[in-house]
């Protein structure tokens, strides 16, 4: 067996379930789940119409490189959301089968094992597939904290310059998971700088890109940054984009790469033999969904609704703020987040993430620790209901 298999840490639900053994929550309380980034909004009826309209290409094979119209498509909204002045379709966009498998198979394209102390860096707290990523591409992941010292930015001074010369890949997640955090262009150019010292690839993770609060200042992209810093070929850089959460349908398994043509040619021979081509029928569909634009600020909708009920609840008892954007709340727990969490659940049926379970410890500090996540994901009114249980759980 692979022994880096070993090196993989248990996944966060994993360590929720363990902690929730043997607890009873009420049985007249009915169960919220706020714990997972799942979105639950009602999938667009014309999605599912395209889904249908389009299954005659189960019938054929698909090819690694996607459909030209979809490729197509993906650029051209490119091009408008960010601002762009050309993203070449043919070379420059690569679809996938969500984000979540593209981020990880990106690192086993990346990573050169054969160089002695390989580096993957990322945020911490993180989305734990960057740390899988890293360890099966056999490279060792470090870890960049987002504190409230910080801003809850990278705290790219962490790691010295001997480490930055060994860091092949490094993950960023913006709009960030949990925090919310949107990179500046400021933050953009510092990255792109310490890329260009050290040859790393950055990986850009922009599956929260589309909700935010404010219909006029959507957030900034990789790809918008670095073209305008002049860097219109987008060297090093991918960004990772998906339908999941921008158009409710996770099942979907829907998403692109862009970036660097060169890296995305090797990309895409990696992927040919990876044998992880999207089904016709999925691109077809996916063409309908990138088109719309409606649907998409309904359900940006949606989530403001949800944040404008629920700040005047949760901020006295836990101190939350707006985040620049996403749909997570990151709360200071007044106690150990895992307690918190369990009793949380014991109490009230409502279930919430430990900060801790999305982090390391590293540099001293798990900066996850005393932190939970809320996912504002379920309907209105429960997370209405989960908002009046945990603050009279607090009071």
């Amino acid at each position: 067996m692979n022994p880096h298999l070993d090196q993989l840490h248990p996944y966060p639900f994993e360590k929720l379930r363990a902690l929730f053994a043997g607890v009873q929550p009420p049985t007249g309380l009915s169960p919220i789940r706020l714990s997972i980034g799942e979105p639950q909004h009602e999938t667009p009826a014309f999605i599912k119409e395209a889904v249908v309209s389009a299954l005659d290409g189960l019938s054929t094979y698909p090819t690694t490189a996607g459909i030209d119209p979809l490729r197509q498509t993906i650029a051209e909204w490119l091009k408008q959301r960010y601002g762009l002045p050309n993203v070449d379709a043919a070379t420059q966009v690569l679809p996938v089968n969500g984000s979540r498998e593209a981020l990880f198979a990106f690192a086993q394209c990346v990573v050169d094992g054969s160089k002695p102390g390989a580096l993957v860096a990322s945020p911490n707290p993180f989305y734990q597939i960057y740390e899988g990523a890293a360890y099966l591409a056999g490279a060792q992941p470090v870890f960049l904290n987002q504190t409230p010292a910080n801003g809850f930015g990278l705290d790219l001074d962490s790691l010295s310059p001997a480490e930055w010369s060994r860091v092949q890949l490094l993950y960023v997640c913006s709009p960030g998971n949990p925090t919310g955090r949107v990179l500046t262009l400021e933050d953009w150019r510092t990255l792109f700088a310490l890329s260009d010292k050290h040859g790393f690839v950055i990986a850009a993770d922009e599956c929260y890109s589309e909700i935010y609060f404010d219909e006029a200042h959507p957030p900034l992209g990789a790809l918008e940054a670095a073209a305008q810093l002049g860097r219109d070929r987008f060297e090093r850089l991918v960004v990772f984009s998906s339908l999941s959460k921008r158009s409710n349908v996770p099942g979907l398994r829907s998403g692109f790469v862009a970036g660097d043509a060169a890296i995305l040619k090797k990309f895409l021979l990696y992927r040919t033999y990876h044998g992880c081509a999207m089904s016709v029928t999925v691109q077809k569909a996916s063409v309908a969904a990138w088109r719309d634009e409606t649907h998409v600020r309904e359900n940006r909708r949606l989530y403001r609704e949800k944040f404008a009920a629920l700040l005047p609840i949760l901020s006295p008892v836990l101190g939350v703020s707006m985040p620049d954007a996403g749909f997570y709340f990151w709360a200071r727990t007044p106690g150990d987040d895992a307690e918190f969490a369990r009793e949380l659940f014991a109490r009230t049926h409502v279930t919430v993430l430990p900060g801790q379970y999305l982090a390391r410890e590293a540099h001293g500090l798990n900066p996850g620790r005393n932190y939970v996540r809320i996912a504002l994901v379920a309907d209105s009114a429960e997370c209405l209901e989960a908002a009046e249980r945990i603050a009279a759980f607090l009071s």
